[in-house]
């Protein structure tokens, strides 16, 4: 579809000369990460936004599938507008976390963000983070592919456990509306990029900790464990405390139940 027709257009228009004003739509597509994974690197799709209607083969972390109906969320990848250290890559899921609940938060939602990649609202998620990433040398291109349950539909939730909760529980909103505000938020945080520690500092300020009670399940196995969210590692590990002594609990290898 032509990038003046789709139904993002004006999104883009009202952009025009930030970072972010350039949104590329398919109706249909197996999954925009996949389809920006391809273009990372590229400085011809530098800071490109990927829209699709409904995805085919939507992830989320560790093979994971998203799901979601056609119309019912906003499903979106942003490649970033400039390459990072590969050492920093790691704080693009947590920037991305700030910056979707601060685009929320313009539109009288409010969320709180849950480690590692979620958005909450209540103890529901509403939005799910996941970045792809090509690295060569001390260098990375980064895209932050992003799914946000918009409009609550019948029978949407069957399946689903636990059942998620949508922008529209909160406040009447459309999906090009939450396009925008994400998009600046984007654009505003862009320089906080070089500040890993200030992502840090902000996101457990946002995520409520230290004190923050999470029960994890690690994925190699084993019973799920009730813990207290101390800190945010570098490198994207929750710190935590449980039976009196602290430890340090992986990214990669466990996740947060609700």
């Amino acid at each position: 579809m032509d990038e003046l027709e789709h139904p993002y257009a004006r999104v883009g228009a009202a952009l025009a000369g930030g970072a972010f004003s350039r949104i590329l739509y398919k109706e249909n597509t197996a999954s925009t990460n996949e389809d920006a994974a391809r273009l990372l690197g590229d400085a011809a799709f530098a800071g490109a936004t990927l829209v699709s209607e409904y995805q085919t083969a939507g992830a989320g972390r560790l093979g994971r599938t998203w799901v979601g109906q056609a119309g019912a969320s906003l499903l979106f990848t942003t490649i970033l507008p400039r390459e990072l250290p590969a050492a920093d890559l790691w704080v693009t899921t947590f920037w991305c976390a700030l910056a979707l609940r601060r685009a929320l938060a313009t539109l009288a939602i409010e969320t709180d963000v849950h480690w590692p990649n979620d958005l909450l609202i209540g103890r529901r998620k509403v939005a799910g983070i996941l970045c792809v990433s090509r690295v060569t040398g001390a260098r990375a291109w980064a895209a932050c592919g992003t799914g946000i349950n918009v409009h609550r539909t019948p029978g949407g939730d069957a399946g689903i456990v636990p059942p998620p909760s949508y922008c529209d529980d909160a406040a009447p909103v459309t999906r090009p509306q939450i396009l925008r505000a994400v998009l600046s938020a984007y654009d505003a945080l862009l320089p906080l990029l070089d500040e890993p520690a200030a992502i840090v500092r902000e996101w457990e300020r946002a995520a409520g900790l230290p004190g923050r009670r999470y029960r994890i399940q690690r994925d190699g196995g084993g019973a799920a464990f009730e813990c207290s969210a101390i800190s945010l590692e570098t490198g994207g590990a929750l710190i935590v405390s449980r039976d009196g002594a602290t430890e340090s609990v992986s990214f990669a290898d466990a996740r947060a139940l609700r």
